[in-house]
């Protein structure tokens, strides 16, 4: 099954690039590849640029908040197990000091390495990393792979505490959700949401072999999924046929 997920409102929208860039980070640095590293490097300025949003920080820190709010009210509860209630508590307590304690924007420490920011200048420039622009970071390039894992490690744990609020934050959003099965009839489903309840993702599972590829459009009012198929154009077009999919609404 493919999954696609759609966020309802900005803040989510940026923890799942969030989410997206870390992940990807994770994968570029365990390989050993100079090129690999490169684009490692490359993904490190995309999350500080996310995170340079003046707002980011003090939102999620809010949302910690404001889940573990959530999650003690469910103390004293029969059908909840109070040991995984203070574990998770716990971990949102552990990820709330932890960018508490980073002084200004996550990733805030990285900009005073003027190394990294000359790289981070030039890396947008088509061409603009080439060995006689940087020859410095050429010659990093150049150090065997141990080495520049250990340098990217280390930069990346400046954004460590921003990765665990992020992961934390979506892992319990996702788990708020209940799967349902629907169908597109003509290509094309579409639910009117409650009234009184704030949806926050929407995710989407739908068989591969279908070769179907939904365009999700929603509001706090309605959403709407049509299906499209991929043809000999490369261009996309509607489906009518009738296809069912998996659909999860999590608040």
């Amino acid at each position: 099954m493919i999954l696609y997920e759609y966020p309802f409102n900005e803040r989510i929208r940026t923890y799942l690039r969030l989410e997206h860039l870390f992940r990807r980070l994770g994968e570029l640095v365990l390989r050993e590849h100079p090129l690999d590293h490169h684009y490692a490097l490359a993904t490190l300025f995309e999350v500080m640029d996310v995170a340079a949003r003046a707002d980011l920080k003090s939102d999620l820190m809010k949302d910690l908040e404001k889940q573990k709010t959530i999650l003690n009210g469910y103390r004293g509860n029969p059908a909840i197990a109070e040991a995984v209630l203070d574990e998770v508590v716990a971990d949102l307590d552990t990820c709330f000091s932890a960018l508490n304690s980073q002084p200004g924007k996550a990733g805030q420490s990285l900009t005073d390495n003027e190394w990294l920011m000359g790289i981070r200048s030039r890396i947008g420039i088509p061409g603009g990393t080439c060995e006689f622009d940087l020859p410095g970071y050429y010659a990093w390039q150049q150090l065997d792979a141990p080495t520049r894992q250990a340098d990217l490690g280390r930069w990346a744990r400046c954004l460590g505490p921003l990765a665990e609020s992020v992961h934390l934050l979506l892992k319990l959003l996702r788990d708020s959700g209940t799967a349902q099965k629907v169908m597109a009839v003509d290509g094309h489903f579409q639910q009117t949401l409650p009234q009184g309840r704030s949806f926050q993702l929407l995710r989407l599972r739908i068989d591969p072999t279908l070769q179907l590829v939904p365009e999700i459009s929603g509001n706090r009012l309605m959403v709407s999924v049509r299906l499209m198929r991929q043809e000999g154009s490369d261009r996309m077009h509607p489906s009518h046929e009738n296809a069912g999919f998996e659909l999860t609404l999590c608040s």
